[in-house]
C-alpha cells in the first residue's frame, strides 16, 4: 500500500479585522498588539455629554493642547496589550521576589549596618507616597487621554507604581522596625527635606491637560528621580552596607529602563508631528524639569552630602541629552 503525502497552502480569506486591515493592508496578518489597540476607543454615539464637564465629549481630543492627525502613531514599542503585559512583569515580579527571599535568608538585612539602614529608610520608603501619586497620574491620563496606543499602556504604567509603592512597603519592613511605614509617612507629611517634592505631586494632581501631565510625571520626574535614587544613591547604599538594597530595588531599575524606550516613542512622535507641538511640549519639560531639580536637591544633599550637586548636574545633563534626542528644545 502506497500513501503519497503532500502540503496543502490554504490561503485564509481574511487575515485581520477591516479596520486594521485599513491600516496595514488586507493582504497582511496583524499582531495581537495591533488588534488589540489600534481604533479601539469609541468615538461615535454618544447619548449625552458628561454632566460635570458639557464642554467636553467624553473622549475629546481637546482636553490637551497637543494635536495630532492620528492619535495611535503613539505606539507602544514594547508591544504591550493585556497578555504582553502581564507576561513581562510576571517574570520581573519573580525576580524581585526571589531578590527579598534571599535577603531574608541570608539574614542581609540583620547583617545591614545600623547607619546605611536607617539612610535607606530616610530616603526610600516615603517614595512609596510618591509612587501612589505615579499611579494616580497616570490613571487620570488613562480616563481623559485620547486614543488606546496611548490611554493603554499608561493604565499599566499606573499598576507598576502601584507595584513598586509595595515593593517599597516590603523593603521598609525587612530594614526598619513595626513603626517604620509610620516615621516615613510623617516625613513625607511634614520633613523639610520632601516638602517640594510632596508640593510638585500634589500640583500634578489637578493638572487639567493630560499630556502636560504625560511630560510632568512620566518624563521629567520619572527621567531625574529614578537615576538619582536608583544609580546614584543606590551606590552610596551599596558602598555603605553591600548589595540588599540594589537587590529589594532591581524591579526599579529594569522598570525604568524600560519605560523610558515607551515614554520617549510617545514624545519623539510627537513632537515630530508640528512645530506646535514641539514648542508646546518643550516648555512643558523646561519647566517642570527646572521645577523638579529644585525639587529634588534637597533629597540629593541628604543622600550624597558634598557630591550632590555635582551629581545632579550630571543626571540633569543626562536628562537634556535625551530630551535633545526626542525633538525637545530645553
Amino acid at each position: 500500500m502506497q500513501i503519497d503525502l503532500r502540503t496543502v497552502s490554504i490561503k485564509p480569506l481574511r487575515y485581520t479585522f477591516d479596520h486594521i486591515a485599513k491600516r496595514i493592508g488586507a493582504d497582511k496578518p496583524a499582531s495581537r498588539y495591533l488588534e488589540g489597540t489600534m481604533d479601539i476607543q469609541a468615538v461615535t454615539n454618544f447619548h449625552y455629554r458628561p454632566l460635570w464637564d458639557p464642554k467636553h465629549t467624553i473622549f475629546d481630543t481637546s482636553r490637551t493642547a497637543i494635536k495630532m492627525k492620528d492619535w495611535y502613531a503613539l505606539k507602544d514599542p514594547r508591544q504591550f496589550y493585556y497578555g504582553t503585559y502581564t507576561m513581562a512583569r510576571a517574570r520581573m515580579q519573580e525576580a524581585a521576589d526571589s531578590n527579598f527571599d534571599f535577603v531574608e535568608d541570608r539574614g542581609l538585612a540583620d547583617k545591614f549596618p545600623a547607619a546605611a539602614a536607617k539612610l535607606a529608610l530616610e530616603v526610600l520608603l516615603p517614595l512609596r507616597h510618591l509612587e501612589w501619586g505615579g499611579n494616580m497620574n497616570n490613571m487620570y491620563i488613562c480616563a481623559y487621554g485620547y486614543g488606546t496606543a496611548i490611554t493603554q499602556p499608561c493604565n499599566y504604567q499606573a499598576m507598576d507604581h502601584l507595584g513598586m509603592a509595595q515593593y517599597i512597603t516590603r523593603l521598609g519592613l525587612v530594614l526598619g522596625k513595626d513603626d517604620s511605614l509610620q516615621i516615613a509617612k510623617s516625613a513625607w507629611l511634614d520633613g523639610a527635606m520632601w516638602q517640594e517634592l510632596r508640593h510638585y505631586i500634589e500640583d500634578t494632581f489637578v493638572m487639567k491637560d493630560w499630556f502636560e501631565l504625560f511630560v510632568a510625571n512620566n518624563l521629567v520626574l520619572d527621567g531625574l528621580l529614578y537615576p538619582l535614587v536608583y544609580q546614584h544613591i543606590d551606590k552610596v547604599l551599596d558602598d555603605l552596607g553591600g548589595p540588599a538594597v540594589s537587590l529589594m530595588t532591581q524591579f526599579q531599575s529594569e522598570w525604568f529602563v524600560e519605560s523610558v524606550k515607551w515614554v520617549d516613542a510617545c514624545i519623539k512622535v510627537s513632537v515630530a508631528e508640528s512645530d506646535e507641538n514641539k514648542a508646546q511640549l518643550s516648555a512643558w519639560a523646561k519647566a517642570w524639569r527646572d521645577r523638579a531639580i529644585k525639587t529634588l536637591l534637597p533629597l540629593a544633599k541628604h543622600a550624597l552630602g558634598t557630591d550632590a550637586e555635582s551629581i545632579m548636574e550630571s543626571v540633569v545633563g543626562e536628562f537634556n541629552s535625551r530630551a535633545a534626542k526626542l525633538g525637545l528644545v530645553l
